[in-house]
């Protein structure tokens, strides 16, 4: 085995947060949990010791910075100092306004609500994350079609949709990313003009 890079760990850390997700979904003992959490956390450490390794930083400033990263982002949580506030906001929408307030702050050069989402997600989850997005900047959604009731049925369809595009010879998965890239891209020229 070759020199440990960040890049050569890249594909274990994503295969250790799949992992997670299936523990949660599958409804996996609190035991499972706890182990799956711990192999995601031994990745971050990994990652820390080859930059501390080179100078740049340590797990000691991950966690610092993670630290600082919420009180900074969530002020409806914390004060300054760290401390609790005494009051919460009342519902989940002023959460979520004044966290885009405070994120909009840190990064004031990002003019486009699709800035910072990975090109690496996979498509649905980059065209879920684009619509939340895009919902929040108050960009016009495309057009509600009927869903099943249930997310077993939705899974259903979906699955079918797959099955359908791969018979026809489609990438069902590179057909999505550009339906999303074409989204994101006529907010681009519509906010230009």
């Amino acid at each position: 085995m070759g020199a440990l890079t960040h890049a050569s760990l890249v594909e274990y850390l994503l295969e250790e947060a799949y992992e997670v997700a299936e523990t949660i979904e599958a409804g996996a003992d609190e035991a499972e949990l706890q182990g799956e959490l711990g192999d995601v956390l031994l990745q971050v450490v990994l990652h820390a010791r080859l930059a501390e390794e080179r100078g740049a930083f340590a797990f000691d400033d991950v966690a610092r910075g993670l630290s600082a990263k919420m009180v900074r982002r969530n002020p409806h949580v914390f004060r300054p100092d760290g401390s609790l506030q005494e009051s919460f906001p009342a519902t989940v929408e002023e959460i979520v306004q004044k966290w885009d307030a405070v994120k909009r702050a840190e990064r004031p050069e990002r003019k486009n609500p699709f800035e910072g989402i990975p090109d690496a997600l996979p498509a649905l989850a980059r065209a879920q994350k684009s619509l939340d997005r895009a919902e929040r900047a108050g960009f016009v959604l495309p057009p509600e079609i009927p869903v099943p009731a249930t997310e077993e049925e939705l899974g259903g369809l979906l699955f079918a949709v797959v099955g359908s595009a791969r018979v026809k010879g489609f990438d069902a998965e590179r057909a999505l990313r550009g339906a999303v890239r074409r989204y994101q891209e006529s907010y681009a020229e519509q906010h230009e003009k």
